[in-house]
């Protein structure tokens, strides 16, 4: 995780300074919205469009790298978000959206609360979604990623359990044995638990990415309390700290539990969450930020990968009926990214992330870009 974007909606208008230049479209169609996004605005060139397609074109136009986001109207809940756009790049963010009331967001930096701004989706009248046998594809792709996402949580909620039980009782060999293996499972999925907005940075904030009055729970303060080495001056932990603190992570993924019981997904949402879930790769785990205490990014890499590839695998048949080269280009670019991080694997696991020479990073850098690069076209493709 690297960022959290849980700003109340009240508070958004009054602290930031977005927003729209005019109220049009870009280049005469309703439903394509350029936005610039620069260190300091967010200018997105309507406020609203018809239901349907939406493609906002996002060039960032700052020094720094930068997000956008379209939240629903808690302004928690993240409808959909390209990440990883760096200064001078533009990305599509393409989605299918129904008629209703959210928010535009720029984060520059990837920090703090993201610049937000008000967007209304008005009912065109027409059907949103898919017709037809495109429609049967997608309920069966809807139906194999729920299940997914369903069966990962529920393997979480026990391992997070067992990790909690083990760091409250100060077995701490079996704490940390046990800390990338049950993390995978919040990989596979994360960009699902981001959805939510509020569980995300609960759960699985890293220290460096907290603003001032942030409280540090979750994964990454045991992580860091396991792993103590690199934290100069670091004061342990309590048996009560610990315990309040690892009772926290048991409690929030109970909730994330209940959350995605009876979660579905449109195609949009898997095409653009597989997008994501490698955006997480290239901004955390390739660099070793993730887990900076522990080390073991590789783990929180291959996960990250295998949430992508499953959300692939389940909108292929529909992707080979739209744009087959497109799909054979992501299949190839899976192979070898994959190939490359199975000459790291060590027994079940994988090296640490401080064993991986400067020239083994760079390989891996340009797997994940190779690869990002034709999956961001996969959901303009079956959305088309």
């Amino acid at each position: 995780m690297i960022r959290s974007l849980v700003a109340p909606v009240l508070a958004a208008g009054l602290l930031l300074t977005t927003a729209c230049t005019d109220n049009t479209a870009a280049s005469g169609d309703a439903r394509t919205m350029s936005v610039k996004a620069s260190d300091t605005a967010c200018e997105v060139s309507s406020v609203e469009a018809p239901s349907g397609t939406l493609t906002f074109k996002v060039t960032n136009e700052g020094s720094k790298i930068n997000e956008f986001y379209l939240l629903g109207e808690d302004g928690l809940r993240i409808v959909a978000e390209v990440e990883n756009i760096g200064p001078g790049l533009t990305r599509d963010l393409v989605l299918s959206a129904p008629a209703g009331t959210y928010f535009t967001a720029c984060k520059p930096g990837m920090v703090g609360e993201g610049i937000r701004g008000d967007f209304t989706v008005t009912d065109s009248g027409e059907d949103v979604g898919p017709k037809g046998e495109d429609a049967e594809l997608v309920a069966e792709a809807d139906k194999q990623y729920a299940s997914y996402v369903r069966d990962q949580v529920d393997q979480l909620v026990t391992k997070t359990e067992q990790f909690a039980t083990l760091v409250k009782e100060r077995k701490d060999d079996e704490a940390r044995a046990m800390y990338a293996d049950a993390r995978v499972h919040w990989e596979r999925v994360e960009t699902v638990a981001e959805s939510f907005g509020d569980l995300d940075p609960q759960m699985d904030a890293r220290e460096a990415d907290l603003e001032a009055g942030d409280e540090f729970t979750g994964w990454h303060r045991l992580e860091k309390d396991l792993w103590p080495a690199r934290a100069e001056g670091y004061t342990a932990m309590t048996d009560a700290e610990r315990a309040t603190v690892a009772d926290k992570l048991v409690a929030d993924t109970a909730t994330l539990y209940d959350r995605t019981r009876d979660m579905t997904f449109t195609a949009s949402d898997i095409a653009n969450g597989a997008k994501g879930l490698l955006d997480e790769v290239a901004t955390g785990k390739v660099t070793g930020e993730e887990e900076y205490w522990s080390r073991t990014d590789l783990w929180d890499f291959q996960a990250n990968v295998d949430g992508a590839k499953v959300a692939w695998e389940g909108l292929r048949p529909l992707l080979q009926r739209k744009d087959s080269a497109l799909d054979g280009q992501i299949e190839k670019a899976f192979a070898s990214l994959q190939a490359l991080l199975d000459k790291h694997r060590d027994g079940e696991g994988f090296v640490t992330y401080d064993k991986l020479s400067e020239d083994d990073i760079k390989q891996l850098a340009d797997a994940v870009n190779t690869l990002s690069e034709p999956l961001s076209k996969m959901a303009g493709a079956i959305l088309s």
